[in-house]
């Protein structure tokens, strides 16, 4: 660990212990010597307003300590930009860092500033190769955890920021859930994909999503598939249930598609408790109040008791007195 007090380097800082309290504090925090120690240096620069390439090094022996240290992360993105630093080696360093410690989310707010410092300096010419990379090593991080919110982020970030909502990302979706069809995380980024742009289409600088007559087709039949590879997967259900609340969609539509893994006339076979849930709701549309209780009896009794309260809660809105 560095000691920087003993550093000729280092020689010309007088560092600034922490005061929590004069000396005796009531409930001091139990930091190590070497971490109090690089702190108080850090302190110090930042009374001074150093910014120099020590600097950089002293916060990098303190992200190893603490990476969470989100004003050590702060004062390291001022000190690179006002320097000039190398911001690809940055992203380099930062490559390393995340591998090490995959849930922290400072790492990927600084290399959300760095990413964008670096675009604004060399401009469009190099946004290619550069979304290319961090897409890259964003793939790379979910084959460790296909699920961490913090990388699932930035990929949103990416794509707002480089417009890839047409650059194989609906590919990459596909790519991710067919290594997890019950990735949660993949099918809402899907919805964004798709949708993303809707928003900004009545500007003129945007797209349509699942309004467009066409990709609601698309991804009904995609969501469908998805069911039908594992019935009772949840996410795709209720991805389905988007497209048809987004699009002001009847429900009854689908109750032919819901009907192949659940129905009253074989209440033994029922391959997805979702199908039934859609039933229930299908039902209710239809104004079949007695069908829709029903369903809901066969949840709370057979096929989800665990939630027994909330069916039968559901079948309280009915206003339809339980058998």
């Amino acid at each position: 660990m560095p000691q920087y007090a003993e550093n000729p380097a280092w020689a010309d800082i007088v560092p600034l212990p922490t005061d929590e309290g004069g000396p005796n504090p009531l409930a001091a925090i139990a930091y190590s010597d070497d971490y109090s120690e690089t702190m108080a240096y850090l302190r110090a620069v930042m009374a001074a307003h150093e910014h120099s390439p020590r600097v950089l090094e002293l916060t990098e022996d303190l992200i190893d300590m603490n990476p969470a240290h989100y004003t050590v992360w702060l004062y390291r993105a001022e000190t690179l930009f006002a320097i000039g630093a190398d911001l690809r080696e940055e992203l380099e360093w930062l490559n390393e860092v995340a591998l090490t410690h995959q849930k922290n989310y400072q790492i990927w707010h600084h290399r959300n500033l760095t990413v964008d410092k670096l675009c604004a300096e060399h401009g469009a010419q190099e946004d290619e190769g550069l979304w290319k990379a961090e897409c890259a090593f964003v793939e790379a991080m979910f084959d460790r955890d296909a699920k961490n919110y913090h990388v699932w982020s930035y990929r949103q970030w990416l794509v707002r920021r480089f417009g890839l909502w047409d650059k194989d990302e609906l590919e990459f979706t596909e790519r991710m859930l067919q290594r997890d069809i019950r990735n949660n995380s993949a099918w809402n980024h899907r919805w964004f994909v798709v949708n993303g742009r809707e928003e900004k289409a009545n500007a003129g600088d945007g797209k349509p999503g699942v309004s467009d007559p066409d990709i609601r087709a698309r991804e009904i039949k995609f969501a469908q598939d998805a069911i039908a590879k594992t019935p009772q997967n949840q996410s795709p259900w209720n991805y389905l249930r988007g497209v048809a609340r987004k699009t002001g969609m009847s429900l009854v539509h689908l109750k032919g598609f819901a009907e192949q893994y659940a129905s009253l006339k074989e209440p033994d076979v029922v391959r997805s408790s979702f199908a039934l849930d859609l039933l229930a709701d299908i039902y209710r549309e239809e104004k079949k109040m007695e069908e829709a209780r029903e369903v809901l009896d066969l949840l709370s009794r057979r096929y989800d008791p665990i939630r027994k309260n909330y069916w039968e809660y559901r079948k309280g809105l009915l206003g339809v007195t339980a058998a």
